[in-house]
């Protein structure tokens, strides 16, 4: 069986160690005031596979990436910009679907105990805007992606 949680772990760990920005789980991260920050959800589960009886058992799960971006807090009146936005979920997609062109390995492997990644997809991108979605009130922008990842028990 795999267990969605450490993959769920492996996702945050991963985008966090990546980006070097703060990752939350559900929520806005802990210890953090300000923007940017990533909050990742688990969106969709879907399980396959064989009966009880084989150990062979599939998964195809969804992770939502929603960049954070704020003002820069040293300088008076900044908001968002569409740059760091745009960075941020550059970053992202990198983070899950950049592969090594030498190889054609993933650049950041999958390191799930007993389970394999067959595929991983980026399946929708979206904003209120080109590039996110402003909260003029707050200054801040967001830009959502969805990332899906077909696993095998090994």
């Amino acid at each position: 069986m795999i267990e969605k949680r450490l993959v769920t772990n492996w996702f945050v760990e991963t985008l966090q160690a990546a980006s070097d920005k703060p990752v939350g789980r559900g929520r806005k991260p802990t210890n953090v005031d300000d923007p940017p920050y990533y909050l990742v959800y688990s969106i969709d589960t879907s399980v396959s596979g064989a009966p009880f009886t084989d150990r062979s058992e599939q998964a195809s799960l969804v992770y939502q990436v929603t960049s954070v971006s704020g003002p820069d807090l040293d300088v008076a009146q900044s908001t968002a910009s569409q740059d760091q936005t745009e960075w941020m979920a550059d970053k992202a997609r990198t983070t899950f679907l950049a592969r090594d062109p030498s190889t054609g390995l993933w650049l950041r492997p999958f390191t799930v105990p007993g389970v394999s990644c067959m595929t991983r997809s980026l399946e929708i991108e979206w904003g209120g805007m080109p590039g996110g979605t402003p909260e003029q009130e707050a200054a801040i922008m967001t830009y959502v992606q969805r990332f899906r990842f077909g696993l095998t028990t090994v």
